[in-house]
Order: structure tokens, then sequence, then C-alpha cells
């Protein structure tokens, strides 16, 4: 899961050109999450994103982006759906 938290002033002028657009449209056509939502996070935009991560080397194509055009912080978090969950507390 990833949580990303925009810096306001940054993030108005991504606004302003259009980027910020650009910016979550081509993250969400990349990761195609399983579910995406956006609305106000720690006083300042957010959005969260929950998606398959294959490979942790893609770590750097997905968060640069948002850390140098949005003044984002950034959290990618490990989490489970349901039968993930069960299959892990079988093999226990």
């Amino acid at each position: 899961m990833l949580r990303a938290v925009m810096d306001t002033q940054v993030s108005n002028g991504a606004i302003k050109t259009g980027r910020l657009s650009e910016i979550v449209n081509s993250l969400v056509d990349r990761l195609d999450p399983e579910a995406a939502y956006f609305g106000p996070g720690d006083g300042e935009r957010c959005c969260v994103l929950v998606f398959d991560l294959d490979d942790t080397a893609t770590i750097p194509t997905i968060a640069e982006p948002l850390f140098q055009e949005l003044g984002a912080k950034i959290e990618i978090t490990p989490v489970m759906n349901r039968e993930d969950l069960q299959k892990g507390l079988a093999a226990l």
C-alpha cells in the first residue's frame, strides 16, 4: 500500500500546470491498483493506492515523481488481503 501526502504549495503549482493529473494518471496506469483513494491527509493532499509490488526495485520509479515533482512524503507498507492472511495463518 502506498500513501503519499503531497506538499500543498508544490502540488498547487502542479495543478495549475496540469502536471498533478499527469503524475497521478501515470502512477495509476503503471500500478493498476485494486483500490485508489484521494482526499485530505495530514492537512494536505493525499492519496492511498493498494497495489501488488512484485519487485522492490520498482520503488524508485514509483516514488521519485512524487518526491521530485510534488514534494510528497511517502510510505509504502506491505499489506495483505483476506486470502493472503488466511494463507499465511494456515502456514503457521
